[in-house]
């Protein structure tokens, strides 16, 4: 399940609180520079989107984050997801991508889903696979490296 993350559980993930009444795992987040990051870009997006991001969560726990990492096209968004490294392989960044595109689905203004993983994360690669995402191309990125591009279109 996904739930939208607000800047308030932003705050409180970034004081090492668990937003809501939520649990969190160890590791969701390996650095207060990456949620900081993320809290910004969503609440940068918010002013287009809303949500702009989400927790993923299973059995109380947040398990995972995905979010609007850009706007590519006035019909398109481009999501990144991540899941705590104890909850991985099990399914849970398959359940939640699928989550954000029934989102975008009953959102008119998008048609087009983008993503983009490093070329050696085989199982972020199923992930998108999973959901329909195809390979479009690759990029070199000075920070993240070499990428895979992804993109899924949505139908009426």
């Amino acid at each position: 399940m996904i739930i939208e993350a607000r800047d308030e559980d932003f705050a409180a993930l970034l004081m090492g609180a668990p937003p809501r009444a939520l649990r969190l795992p160890e590791g969701l987040i390996s650095s207060e520079d990456v949620l900081g990051m993320l809290r910004r870009l969503a609440n940068r997006v918010r002013a287009d989107f809303a949500p702009a991001a989400w927790m993923m969560v299973e059995l109380d726990e947040v398990v995972g984050l995905c979010s609007i990492k850009a706007l590519p096209a006035p019909d398109a968004i481009e999501i990144g997801y991540g899941v705590a490294a104890s909850r991985r392989n099990r399914g849970v960044a398959t359940r939640g991508v699928a989550a954000v595109l029934d989102w975008a689905q009953a959102d008119a203004r998008i048609s087009t889903v983008h993503a983009e993983t490093s070329i050696d994360n085989t199982p972020s690669q199923r992930v998108l696979e999973r959901n329909g995402f195809h390979k479009t191309g690759e990029r070199s990125d000075a920070e993240d490296g070499d990428l895979l591009c992804w993109r899924r279109s949505l139908s009426a």
